[in-house]
C-alpha cells in the first residue's frame, strides 16, 4: 500500500531535499508540500493524505498549533514533527497536540524513514536524541530547575508573532483576542523571561526554535 505524504516546512530547500530522499522509497508518495500550517491545512482538507511531516517553527501558525487543527479534521492522519531541536517542552507539546512521530532534522534521514513506518503502523516513534528527552522528563523526579523559565503555550504563540513581527493588534486578530489581552501576554513574557524589548525577545524566539525568522 503507497504511504501518501504530506511535507510542511518554511525551508523550500529543505523539504525538496526530504522530498527527493522520501521518493527514492518505494511504497511512499509525496502528494504535496507546503510551507506553512494554513498552507498544510488546505492540503490536508482537499486531499487524502496518511502521513504530515511537519516543522515545529513554521512562521505564523507552527507546527504544535497546526497538528491540533489538522487532528481536529483528520484525526487519521500520522504526524511526525520535525525540528532542529530536542527541546523537551517542544516534544512535550507537540505530542500533547497529538503527534505521534518526532525527528530532529539532523536525524532526518534513515530516522524519518523509520518513523513513517513506524507511525504508518499506529505505533509512536521518536529519534534517539527526543527519546533520551521523553525519558528524562518522565524519570526525572529531582525538583525543576528554578531558573529555567516556563511560558505558557499561548504566551508561546504570541512570543512567535512577536517575533515575527506582528503588531498587538495583528497578534489579537490573528488568535481571536482582545488587543488588552495581547499586551497583557507580552507583559508576562517579557517577565517570565527577563527580557526588555522586542529585539530581545526576537533573539530568544530564534535562540529556543520558536520561529525560524525575524521580521
Amino acid at each position: 500500500m503507497t504511504i501518501r505524504i504530506v511535507l510542511a516546512d518554511d525551508h523550500q530547500m529543505f523539504r525538496h531535499a526530504l522530498r527527493a530522499m522520501l521518493e527514492k522509497e518505494p511504497g511512499i508518495r509525496i502528494v504535496g508540500e507546503a510551507s506553512n500550517g494554513d498552507e498544510l491545512i488546505d492540503l490536508i482538507s482537499h486531499q487524502p493524505v496518511d502521513i504530515a511531516c511537519v516543522d515545529i517553527g513554521m512562521p505564523g501558525m507552527n507546527g504544535i498549533e497546526a497538528t491540533r487543527r489538522l487532528l481536529a479534521i483528520r484525526p487519521h492522519v500520522r504526524v511526525i514533527g520535525l525540528s532542529a531541536f530536542s527541546d523537551r517542552q517542544f516534544v512535550l507539546d507537540l505530542l500533547n497536540a497529538g503527534a505521534t512521530g518526532y525527528v530532529t532534522k539532523a536525524e532526518a534521514g534513515d530516522e524519518l524513514l523509520r518513523a513513517i513506518h513506524t507511525v504508518q503502523q499506529s505505533k509512536t516513534y521518536l529519534c534517539p536524541d527526543v527519546a533520551a528527552t521523553v525519558t528524562s522528563a518522565l524519570l526525572d523526579n529531582a525538583p525543576k530547575d528554578i531558573s529555567a523559565p516556563r511560558i505558557t503555550a499561548r504566551e508561546r504563540q504570541v512570543l512567535q508573532l512577536i517575533a515575527e513581527g506582528y503588531t498587538s493588534t495583528r497578534i489579537a486578530d490573528r488568535l481571536h483576542l482582545a488587543p488588552s489581552t495581547v499586551e497583557v501576554h507580552r507583559r508576562n513574557i517579557m517577565r517570565k523571561l527577563d527580557l526588555h524589548s522586542v529585539a530581545e525577545l526576537t533573539k530568544y524566539a530564534i535562540r529556543s526554535g520558536i520561529t525560524t525568522v525575524s521580521g
